[in-house]
């Protein structure tokens, strides 16, 4: 069916007529669609060739298309609808250049978005190193002025009192959890002390005979010393992580939130005396709006204030509540402990442990093992 279509259309395009002169044909839409049908299913125009003459002509008289420079050299797509040329083999470069050139715009639309996002951090950041320096120039400034005195200051009196028994009992505390870690190194050394000589007597009580019972009797005391010694141990080392958990953590966590405190109370006072400040001037259009905007940074600073005053008080609180508790269970242990050790108590020493769920290690249970040592 190409080959009828291509003979018919080389056949209509360049007509012969009696006096050997081209002639024109009158414009044929069928023909046309039938063209563009060829252009895109059938062969490729420069490997083929133009009759001359009619149907059945000598071979002399066939034209290849190839050797014809002009229309027939590039197969092209009449668009009657916008009224352009474009040759199908067209790349797809010259596409998006004469898209670009519809639509100058879309090429840069993502250069624009990124230069928007970048500059729009950029000013975010200036901004908050701006406010931070603001903040600081006017807590720096009302720092000094309470330290000379010439500044007022928020106090909440039974607050402060809360907070000044608090760091007196920290430093109490820190003192107490010092001498009881003290004492169980001077403790565990004593004990294997006792270790050592309760060895060396049994050692001597096989090769004395003579002193064989008396070296016996001393080796079972100083191991039995050295047993209720480990259990003492193990109370004194559950009492120190106890203590050492109330202080440097439970304790240690409220005094953050009351160094929080402390702070958004120096912010609150300092736009607090800002807006005093501001108050006293004139009050044209900009000392209003300036004193407008004082007001605002003054009711969020205020805001903040009394939210981490209320932390600090409820922490305070539950933190009395909870030291209570444990140190109430952890000098009990400490005392009963210490109480059937010196006593020579060894079931009441058991029992105690037994009382407050304290675990003995195994001895040699801190030892390296012998892979580790190698």
């Amino acid at each position: 069916m190409a080959d009828s279509i291509m003979s018919k259309a080389a056949t209509m395009e360049i007509p012969i007529n009696s006096n050997g002169d081209t002639g024109t044909l009158p414009e044929d839409d069928s023909l046309e669609q039938d063209l563009q049908q060829v252009m895109v299913s059938g062969p490729n125009l420069n490997e083929t060739s133009i009759v001359s003459g009619g149907y059945g002509g000598p071979a002399g008289g066939i034209i290849p298309t190839s050797s014809i420079k002009g229309t027939f050299s590039k197969p092209y797509i009449r668009m009657k609808s916008r009224g352009v040329n474009l040759p199908k083999s067209q790349s797809a470069a010259s596409r998006l250049a004469h898209h670009t050139e519809q639509h100058p715009g879309s090429s840069n639309h993502n250069t624009n978005s990124t230069e928007e996002v970048s500059r729009g951090v950029a000013v975010e950041k200036l901004d908050s190193v701006k406010k931070w320096g603001i903040n600081t120039y006017k807590c720096t400034k009302q720092m000094f002025s309470e330290k000379f005195g010439r500044g007022s200051r928020t106090v909440d009196l039974e607050l402060e009192a809360q907070i000044d028994v608090l760091r007196d009992t920290k430093s109490k505390y820190e003192n107490i959890l010092r001498l009881a870690t003290a004492l169980t190194d001077h403790f565990q050394r004593i004990v294997q002390t006792q270790q050592a000589l309760g060895d060396a007597f049994t050692d001597l009580s096989q090769k004395s005979p003579e002193l064989q019972d008396e070296f016996g009797y001393n080796a079972e005391t100083q191991k039995l010393l050295c047993k209720n010694g480990e259990a003492l141990l193990g109370a004194i080392n559950f009492f120190v992580s106890s203590v050492n958990t109330l202080v440097n953590k439970t304790m240690e966590d409220t005094l953050m939130t009351i160094k929080q405190y402390e702070n958004a109370r120096l912010e609150f006072d300092a736009y607090r005396s800002d807006l005093e400040e501001l108050s006293l001037g004139p009050r044209d259009a900009a000392g209003v709006v300036r004193i407008e905007m004082a007001q605002h940074e003054y009711q969020i600073h205020r805001d903040k204030y009394e939210r981490l005053r209320s932390d600090v008080t409820i922490k305070l609180k539950f933190l009395e509540e909870n030291k209570v508790k444990v140190m109430h269970k952890q000098l009990l242990l400490f005392h009963n402990a210490i109480s059937a050790y010196f006593a020579g108590n060894q079931q009441q020493l058991e029992q105690t442990l037994i009382q407050f769920n304290v675990k003995l290690k195994p001895p040699g249970s801190d030892k390296p093992s012998w892979l580790e040592e190698q």
